[in-house]
């Protein structure tokens, strides 16, 4: 299975997953509040609906509204619009520059004909606030209030007081002391104003019957005063004739009382009606559907996504086998991030490799050559004196000792470092003055065409292996007369300056400035040259930095092109040894 086709499945698994619970989740937990704030959104309407429907049960019109649809308002933050059946406005909190009403507005408000689910327990669906002509007269509210309050006082009834100003005693603890208490019939019987209005109630539901054989007036609903509220509907068995004839009897002789039907419109601000969520089957499946397409923009991001870090790894395997079959040269584009990161580590490490490659095909190269020159002196030498051309005396002798030294020292070169390639370089450290170490040097190359001084300051104690020192600093020492030409300077300074530093200075050709971080590097030599007189095999610095890097220093190098360079060895320092 491809690792495109893996990353995408489990891509798509975990999105596909996460997208079900989180929906899942999200569904579960907010149905609650979803249903709690739809609740107190039914509950403001409600609120409003009833302070303006109480409004059009006590005035017969709405010209003094608009300070209660203003104050309602304020208190809910909603647009509040009343307008007549012609959608005439009656009153808008709103301003001029309001966005237009719906074309549907929220609920009529009609005192006579209640909305059952905003009002509930209204009977005959009108509001019991519309009194009308059964309101009582101030003389008549306060006599009865003063009855009713001493009757309270002697039995420990409560007084409440009706819509119409009628006060009834209702018992919220058990009775304690009547006896004594004297009553009269002013709170059990109607009033003047509620006599009269009772009996054109009973005209007009007989108006509404006809003459019908054996009907009887209605019982009036304040002959029934322990009742608290006075406008239930008599407790009675009715015909349905009946019942409608009250009932539309009550609405014709309140009708002239109360304001007339007018339609509520409830939006926010911006004209809009409130919002609601519908977690029904409908509003289900368009979750359901929702999720599905999120999943497949999700599906289509990962493929994207895979596809976009399958490529450079695509890329890098067909790099990596091209390597494999002998191209250095190989290179892949490097992006941002981790792959990025990963194809510059190849390109780093493809590079290197066909450095190494040039640098191996250099080394056979030089090898040979080093190797010819001296096998092919000695070749000729011995042949010449097999033949009897040349004589086997002392000189020829020499000769081939020198050749001989030549090929022992690229041998050991090379065996150096293999050693500190393999990390089998041994070190034999002891207690030494690198003193003693520069002036040894400095004497082996005093007879020469270049000068070769020496300069020491302090106690230089370290501890290191001599003959490995000696050899790092011969090597510079060496390289630095190899490139001085006749009559030039090299000076050889130690002093401490946090640690051990010995510099090899010369006053030679120098080093250009994009060759300086190659002067360490195996087989590497500035002019290029093979010449005995200035090559050599390229591999003395690389050894000395192996050597010092050994001990736990460093070395650097300054050139400029034309003046000379100077090779610096900074070695850690030791408190020397007590006398």
């Amino acid at each position: 299975m491809s690792l495109l086709f893996r990353f995408f499945a489990v891509s798509l698994l975990i999105a596909g997953t996460s997208i079900a619970v989180t929906a899942w989740l999200a569904t579960q937990a907010t149905t609650g509040s979803i249903r709690q704030e739809q609740g107190e959104a039914l509950a403001t309407d409600a609120s409003i609906y009833d302070r303006l429907l109480g409004y059009a049960a006590e005035h017969p019109d709405w010209t003094g509204v608009r300070s209660t649809v203003d104050a309602l308002a304020r208190e809910t933050g909603r647009r509040i619009a009343l307008t007549a059946w012609d959608r005439t406005p009656i009153a808008d909190s709103g301003d001029a520059g309001s966005p237009q009403l719906p074309v549907n507005p929220t609920v009529v408000v009609d005192p006579l004909n209640v909305n059952p689910v905003l009002k509930p327990g209204a009977v005959d669906e009108i509001d019991p606030r519309a009194v009308g002509p059964f309101k009582l007269t101030r003389e008549e509210r306060a006599h009865l209030r003063e009855r009713a309050e001493a009757a309270a006082a002697c039995d420990g009834r409560t007084v409440l007081v009706q819509p119409n100003g009628r006060p009834v005693l209702t018992r919220d603890k058990p009775q304690t002391v009547i006896e004594d208490c004297d009553f009269d019939d002013v709170l059990h019987g109607p009033t003047e104003t509620e006599n009269t209005a009772g009996h054109r109630l009973i005209e007009l539901v007989a108006d509404c019957l006809g003459s019908m054989p054996g009907l009887k007036p209605f019982p009036l609903p304040w002959m029934t005063p322990d009742l608290p509220e006075w406008y239930r509907p008599p407790q009675l068995t009715a015909s349905a004739q009946e019942t409608a004839c009250l009932a539309a009897a009550r609405r014709e002789q309140l009708a002239p009382h109360v304001a007339p039907a007018a339609l509520l419109f409830l939006t926010e601000p911006t004209g809009a009606r409130p919002a609601t969520v519908d977690l029904s089957t409908a509003g289900v499946t368009r979750i359901a559907w929702t999720a599905l397409g999120i999943l497949a923009l999700a599906g289509l991001a990962s493929w994207l996504t895979a596809n976009h870090l399958v490529r450079p790894i695509r890329a890098l395997t067909a790099a990596t086998q091209r390597m494999g079959a002998g191209d250095r040269e190989v290179r892949v584009t490097a992006a941002r991030g981790e792959i990025g990161e990963l194809a510059r580590s190849f390109n780093a490490m493809s590079a290197k490799l066909a450095d190494t490659e040039r640098q191996r095909q250099a080394l056979v190269g030089d090898v040979a050559h080093e190797l010819r020159t001296p096998l092919s002196n000695v070749t000729g030498w011995l042949e010449a004196a097999q033949d009897g051309v040349a004589a086997t005396d002392q000189r020829l002798v020499a000769l081939l000792a020198e050749e001989s030294l030549v090929l022992q020292r690229l041998v050991d070169d090379l065996h150096d470092l293999a050693q500190a390639d393999a990390g089998t370089l041994r070190l034999h450290p002891e207690p030494i003055d690198a003193a003693e170490v520069v002036e040894q040097v400095v004497a082996a190359h005093a007879n020469g065409d270049v000068t070769v001084t020496a300069r020491t300051e302090g106690e230089l104690f370290l501890v290191a292996d001599p003959v490995r020192l000696r050899q790092a600093v011969e090597n510079l020492v060496t390289n630095a007369i190899r490139y001085t030409p006749a009559g030039g300077t090299v000076s050889v300074e130690a002093h401490l300056d946090r640690g051990v530093v010995i510099e090899v200075a010369d006053t030679g050709v120098g080093i250009a400035p994009d060759d300086l971080p190659h002067v360490f590097e195996r087989f590497w030599r500035a002019d290029k040259s093979r010449s005995r007189s200035t090559g050599g095999s390229g591999l003395g610095l690389a050894i000395t930095r192996h050597l010092v890097e050994a001990h736990g220093g460093t070395v650097t190098v300054a050139a400029e092109p034309g003046v000379g360079a100077t090779f610096r060895i900074t070695l850690p320092v030791v408190t020397p040894p007590a006398p």
